[in-house]
């Protein structure tokens, strides 16, 4: 019984996040009331406060939800292995099989980008400061050659700030197209 309640909660969750996502994307963050994402999901207001205690929190779960795409089931994808650049490809590869699954919650971080400057927590600031130093790790590999550590970053910041600031303008194409697309461009900067 104690599970099944667990397991609605965080249905409910996810469910809220859903509708909050449209709403935030379609109206804009600042544009957007916690009566309106209550009311599409057919209960009051006071019932989302159960779950998040403010709109900023909600904004703070989607944020995490573009966090948790650099990780697969096992945590960080390179898992305290040797980095090479294939091992790099490999990660960013997974990381563009998920865009087309997740357009929508990059269109929300590039139209709110107000919302999110302003969002600041100290577990925002821990999930950020993991992955940076995750993610600095890998380049600092002094065995790997300063010329591929230079393009193994910019083919990461290639695909995130390609994605985060192109904002609508790559809307026309497919799902397919882009991802083909970012691997290519990925595959090309690390010329493999």
């Amino acid at each position: 019984m104690v599970r099944e309640r667990v397991e609605e909660a965080k249905g409910t969750r996810e469910r809220i996040l859903d509708v909050a996502l449209d709403l935030f994307v379609e109206k804009g963050f600042d544009k957007t009331s916690l009566r309106e994402i209550a009311a599409q999901l057919g209960f009051s207001k006071a019932a989302l406060y159960y779950h998040f205690a403010s709109k900023d929190d909600i904004l703070l779960a989607l944020h995490h939800r573009l966090h948790q795409l650099m990780f697969v089931d096992d945590g960080w994808p390179l898992g305290g292995q040797r980095i090479t650049v294939g091992l790099w490809v490999t990660m960013l590869d997974g990381f563009i099989d998920k865009i087309p699954a997740n357009r929508q919650l990059i269109a929300l971080h590039e139209r709110n980008r107000a919302a999110f400057e302003a969002l600041h927590d100290k577990e925002h600031e821990r999930v950020h400061g993991d992955l940076d130093e995750q993610l600095l790790a890998a380049l600092e590999d002094p065995s790997i050659p300063d010329r591929q550590r230079v393009r193994m970053a910019v083919a990461f910041a290639g695909i995130m700030g390609g994605l985060l600031f192109s904002g609508d303008s790559l809307g026309g194409m497919s799902n397919e197209e882009m991802v083909d697309e970012l691997k290519r461009a990925v595959h090309a900067v690390l010329e493999v």
